[in-house]
């Protein structure tokens, strides 16, 4: 009986019993074991702000508990992260147009490199140097990564940034791009280059541990993240699995706090933790990280790295866990914005994995003419700035006037309902790890605070459907606004944590170089940001190259790590 009970309640006929009467009782039934009575929906309306009269939600209660049943069912269906919503996310391409055919890329690669006399040195060579190594066999991709290699266990715990080292496969890698050099096949700048990834991206045969507790011991099996297969197709070399905040949220993970190498006493920031701090140290010439809302932006400024977030869909995050199906990002954290550049071709392009991806070509051109170039400033929010985060950001729009450079005054988007928006995140990240809250197995997670995913896994859940849509509504309409901004420039520089652009951007799917432009009263690094438009990595890569060659910041390493 009770299982035709539950049929019918989810489906026509139980309606058409209802009308008919002969379904009161079923419904009766129904609303008692679901517990939900009108004093449960009189409370509720506080959380959902809404203000139904008593007789509306009389009205309403066999729906809820209706739907509640349905739910319940949803609730004991297993679904791996790996499972996307049946929609996408796509931002309009209503700005400025994009590129329609690829050009054959300007790197513009040193064209002497020389082994240093200190083989240490090597720790801080940039990809474009090494792979100048590597092709003309100054040093063999075996020597490289077992140096790197090196480098990780002998810093890798101090700054407790590595989680995996990746040896045995790093190896055969390195072997075969060797092999493959010897036979007069050279696969491009990446061949032979080791790097680290963030440990929420699949590699078979090691555990992929999204930097939780619940998860230290997951194996996915034989999913392979786009990226990482990718990379293995432009000849790189996979020496370690890196760390990152719990679940994607600042350097905090189940084996301690990641450190900022300029500042042992200080975390890296997050999520994308031990990218940063790996790089920055020399422990690998490149990683991978990811951003949802600033997780490349706040760790390449703590640890004084050029990350790239590209625009939403030019990386497949296949492979890679999943927090917000539609924030989620993927980019390179490196010494150079050329290095950025490099990586990005490699791993950018549809895979018929991730929905979201779209092909579109990306012409890089080297340096760029910066008088050429219309390029527009936030000064709001370079005005309100403080200390000395604001007198290194004065002095890099002097830099880039210096260049020939003429910056444009620009106010940023504004009055648009941004914690509403923000909430899709929360939202997405709740469904996301449904199970893990159910379970009660968010209790593992080492940050139990306020603002640590548990607990805003929790509130989540009191985000309404509806809210959820609605706010979606006015992101299209934010895409929209941002869009019509940037027509009018190349590129818009700004502090990378001034006002709303940072999560205005992320929400808009735009793209952001950050590279560093001083430091601190603490010796820590600060740094600047240049927004692009949709698809155009290359113009704002093109600029940050050519800040970079006009200062040295992207020269200087923590002291520390040198020797």
């Amino acid at each position: 009986m009770k299982n035709r009970l539950a049929f019918l309640s989810n489906s026509k006929a139980f309606f058409t019993l209802v009308v008919m009467g002969v379904g009161f009782l079923a419904g009766a039934k129904l609303v008692q074991d679901s517990q939900v009575v009108a004093e449960d929906v009189q409370a509720a309306q506080k959380i959902l702000d809404l203000n139904f009269d008593q007789n509306e939600v009389d009205m309403l209660l066999r729906n809820v508990n209706q739907t509640l049943s349905g739910m319940k069912e949803l609730h004991n269906y297993e679904i791996d992260n790996s499972i996307p919503p049946a929609f996408t996310f796509r931002p309009q391409h209503t700005g400025k147009p994009i590129a329609e055919s690829q050009k054959s890329q300007q790197w513009e690669l040193p064209t002497k490199v020389e082994m240093p006399a200190n083989r240490n040195d090597l720790a801080f060579y940039t990809v474009a140097e090494l792979s100048v190594l590597i092709r003309e066999r100054k040093i063999t991709s075996v020597e490289l990564t077992q140096f790197f290699i090196e480098r990780l266990k002998q810093y890798g715990s101090e700054l407790e940034s590595v989680i995996t080292i990746t040896e045995e496969r790093a190896m055969a890698q390195a072997r075969k791009a060797d092999d493959l050099l010897k036979n007069g096949t050279y696969l491009g700048p990446l061949h032979g280059i080791p790097y680290g990834a963030k440990d929420l991206f699949s590699v078979p045969d090691y555990k992929t541990t999204w930097g939780a507790g619940p998860y230290k011991d997951q194996n996915r099996g034989n999913e392979l993240a786009t990226v990482v297969k990718k990379l293995d197709e432009a000849g790189a070399v996979l020496v370690a699995k890196l760390t990152l905040g719990a679940l994607a949220m600042g350097d905090v993970w189940y084996g301690g706090t990641t450190k900022n190498p300029w500042n042992l006493e200080q975390g890296s920031s997050g999520s994308s933790a031990g990218s940063g701090s790996s790089t920055a140290a020399g422990l690998v010439p490149f990683a991978l990280g990811t951003e949802t809302l600033g997780s490349i932006v706040s760790p390449s400024t703590r640890n004084g790295v050029t990350g790239l977030r590209p625009t939403f869909g030019r990386v497949s995050r296949a492979g890679a866990m999943a927090l917000s199906w539609t924030m989620d990002k993927i980019g390179p954290m490196t010494r150079s914005a050329l290095d950025c550049a490099l990586v990005l071709d490699a791993i950018r392009g549809e895979d018929n994995k991730d929905l979201t991806v779209q092909n579109h070509p990306f012409n890089y051109t080297g340096k760029a003419d910066l008088s050429k170039l219309k390029i527009g400033y936030l000064k709001d929010y370079f005005d309100g700035g403080r200390g000395s985060q604001k007198i290194n950001d004065s002095i890099s729009l002097e830099v880039l006037k210096s260049l020939g450079a003429t910056l444009e005054p620009v106010e940023w988007v504004s009055d648009m309902p941004f914690g509403a928006m923000q909430a899709i995140l929360t939202a997405e990240a709740s469904a996301a790890f449904d199970a893990l809250t159910r379970s009660d197995q968010d209790t593992l997670l080492v940050r139990q605070n306020a603002g640590a995913w548990p607990n805003l896994f929790r509130a989540a859940r009191f985000t309404s459907a509806v809210d959820y849509i609605n706010a979606n509504r006015a992101r299209y309409e934010l895409v929209e606004k941002v869009n019509a901004l940037m027509k009018e420039y190349d590129v818009i520089v700004t502090p990378s944590f001034g006002g709303s652009q940072l999560l205005t951007t992320n929400l808009t799917g735009h793209p952001c170089v950050v590279l560093k432009n001083g430091y601190n009263n603490q010796g820590s690094p600060t740094s600047i940001s240049f927004i692009g438009n949709l698809f155009d990595e290359a113009t704002i890569l093109s600029v940050a190259r050519t800040y970079q060659e006009a200062t040295d910041f992207d020269e200087q390493h923590p002291p520390k790590f040198l020797n």
